[in-house]
């Protein structure tokens, strides 16, 4: 009997290691009879939709791979033709992406995005929650031009450097706490704990005078966690600290070995707030410009292909109505973080007075000075880079901001200019302009600003085609073009009409809940898929869904796109949840609990907005022409 348990367990063992080889042939094998039984150009289309959203949700191959399957399965059931496939995988918005990306590499290569960090969180302090805050504020900044992935990444080992500041100088005063006190306290007060540390803050003092706080260097996670695992203390031997053993306390030592790297509970709940901050703010940033984030150009592109005589959606529309969405967000995800993790003592945590202010965080002020120090003067490329970011900006703006003539009126022909030309324009020139001031005579003036260059080549360039590769996104690019074919087939076959056809008993619903039953069910979905498959797949349904139920399509889809960016209660749920679970100061427990408020707070915000200023800005009172034509065509 052990034997066939053992042999059990051991086939067990060797499927679930073989089951994504297993979800690939089976699936597409058990779904063959359909295009066999039913000949038709509706169900071969389904058979390729449903093939590709399994692999995209199970994720059994690559994203990007799922996303080639509709280039030989459509034309191998007579879909569309193969060029015609092949004219889907590369857009407008690709080339969009490639001229932002190129803003991206620069800004990231010459560290313009540490420097606008640093800057915002000196200016909001060291007091949890308006270090929390200022971290929020920052990183949404960086990603309405930046990937969320990108923007997390960069963000991440800043906020680490303070939080290892917090726990190194939280571990120095429970080291004179032991020593001091009488008595050991209790684990539950912790703002008692908060003013022991105040009283104490002029008796720690080391052993040699000479050494200077403000270039403590910081030991690391790992070195703290093989300290707290082995019952050693900390030695600095870096030249400016004393060897002073700095010992972790044996008063109440905390149970669970992962919390035993923090001085106490709240030094804990900080690095958990400040870390699922960042990610969350990364969404928020994403939602606010259509290049902030894939799904939005994933939206953007499907729509002007579904509705090409539909002028509403650009940079200008799309900011003026998430903008106000963003900021709602990033007040209440931050009330709400505030409430979870540091409680609801704001006078304690938000005051900027110096008076009130730990020692602690005095040297987390001077941890995040000296870094800002460290990028030495603002340097001539960022000067370039940060030009060349404020002109995208604008030109994207008034190209047709609506309420008057754009810069695009000048040209005799009209509809020949988007967002594209001005983003690849100026991408391509970073490529051109020198990295070096030009007419320099100074070598020391300009050791700064080359410090990223060949210092042999006085011509380098801004950034390198190495620098633009190392950011481009190609896998997203693929996923994006496979998502256009597959919308262009559901509209050549049909399927898009007959999926309206089969939701028509939904027309007794009002609009508002139609758009909330699809907040709520991408928004669930995308927890487990990743963001573009999922929008890929609703976005031809809920389009068709729209036309049947007379609803303008933009009430469903603007609000299904920004709320499928909202899978934030699990590592898998997107990039950077996984970047800042990897640094280990969160549980999945916690990013479920944080997440799930912040999902509502999500779609409140955007069915609020929809059903506010969305209405006038998009006029989503009446059924609009471009959606006639569309939907009188489709019937056809």
């Amino acid at each position: 009997m052990r034997l066939e348990a053992a042999a059990r367990m051991d086939l067990f063992r060797k499927l679930w290691k073989a089951r994504k080889l297993i979800v690939v042939v089976f699936i597409p094998l058990s779904l063959l009879p359909l295009p066999l039984i039913h000949p038709t150009s509706e169900a071969c289309c389904a058979y390729v939709l449903m093939v590709t959203a399994v692999y995209w949700v199970s994720e059994a191959v690559p994203l990007g791979a799922a996303a080639l399957v509709p280039a030989f399965l459509y034309p191998l059931f007579g879909v569309l033709k193969s060029s015609e496939v092949a004219a889907e995988y590369c857009k407008d918005t690709t080339l969009l992406l490639m001229g932002v990306i190129c803003l991206a590499a620069s800004i990231e290569k010459w560290n313009l995005h540490k420097r606008i960090a640093l800057r915002m969180v000196m200016i909001a302090g060291a007091k949890p929650g308006m270090l929390v805050l200022g971290f929020m504020c920052c990183t949404v900044f960086l990603s309405m031009w930046l990937s969320n992935t990108s923007t997390t990444a960069m963000v991440m080992p800043i906020a680490e450097a303070v939080l290892q500041q917090l726990i190194c100088t939280g571990l120095a005063d429970s080291h004179v706490d032991s020593e001091t006190a009488e008595a050991p306290e209790d684990d539950g007060a912790v703002s008692d704990k908060e003013e022991n540390l105040d009283k104490n803050q002029l008796e720690l003092l080391y052993r040699n005078n000479s050494s200077d706080c403000a270039t403590q260097e910081v030991s690391t996670l790992s070195e703290l966690q093989t300290a707290a695992a082995n019952g050693l203390g900390l030695r600095h031997t870096n030249g400016h600290l004393p060897q002073v053993a700095i010992e972790i306390p044996n008063v109440k030592r905390v149970k669970m070995r992962r919390d035993s790297q923090y001085p106490t509970k709240r030094d804990h709940m900080i690095c958990k707030c400040l870390s699922l901050s960042i990610t969350y703010a990364a969404t928020i940033g994403g939602l606010i410009t259509i290049t902030g984030t894939s799904t939005n150009l994933i939206f953007a592109e499907q729509f002007n292909t579904r509705y090409p005589d539909a002028k509403v959606i650009n940079f200008g529309t799309w900011f003026i109505f998430s903008f106000p969405i963003a900021i709602i967000m990033l007040v209440l995800t931050w009330l709400w973080l505030h409430f979870l993790f540091l409680g609801c003592n704001f006078r304690e945590t938000c005051s900027l007075s110096k008076k009130r202010k730990t020692r602690r965080e005095m040297l987390s002020e001077r941890r995040i000075h000296e870094e800002y120090t460290k990028l030495g003067p603002i340097s001539y490329p960022e000067v370039v880079t940060g030009v060349f970011f404020i002109l995208m900006t604008l030109l994207w703006f008034t190209r047709e901001p609506g309420f008057v003539p754009g810069w695009t009126s000048l040209f005799e022909k009209k509809g020949y200019r988007t967002d594209a030309t001005v983003s690849v324009l100026l991408g391509f020139l970073l490529f051109l302009i020198p990295a070096r001031r030009p007419f320099s005579s100074s070598s020391s003036s300009s050791s700064s600003s080359c410090r990223n260059t060949d210092e042999d080549d006085p011509l380098a360039p801004m950034i390198t085609w190495k620098d633009f590769q190392r950011l481009m996104p190609w896998e997203i690019v693929i996923l994006v073009g496979g998502g256009y074919a597959l919308a262009a087939g559901c509209k050549v076959s049909g399927l898009s009409v007959w999926i309206g056809r089969q939701l028509e008993p939904m027309s007794g619903l009002p609009p508002w809940a139609v758009t909330l039953l699809a907040c709520l069910l991408v928004s669930a979905v995308t927890e487990f898929a990743s963001n573009p498959a999922t929008l890929t797949v609703f976005l031809p349904i809920l389009s068709a869904l729209s036309e049947t139920l007379l609803i303008n399509p933009l009430h469903t889809l603007i609000p299904s796109t920004m709320c499928v960016s909202f899978g934030v209660m699990l590592p898998v749920g997107n990039p950077p949840n996984a970047i800042v679970f990897s640094y280990g100061h969160v549980k999945i427990s916690d990013m479920v609990k944080a997440g799930f408020g912040v999902n509502l707070i999500g779609v409140a915000v955007v069915m609020l907005a929809i059903t506010t200023w969305g209405v006038p800005l998009f006029n989503l009172t009446e059924f609009p022409a471009w959606a006639v034509a569309r939907n009188v065509t489709g019937a056809k």
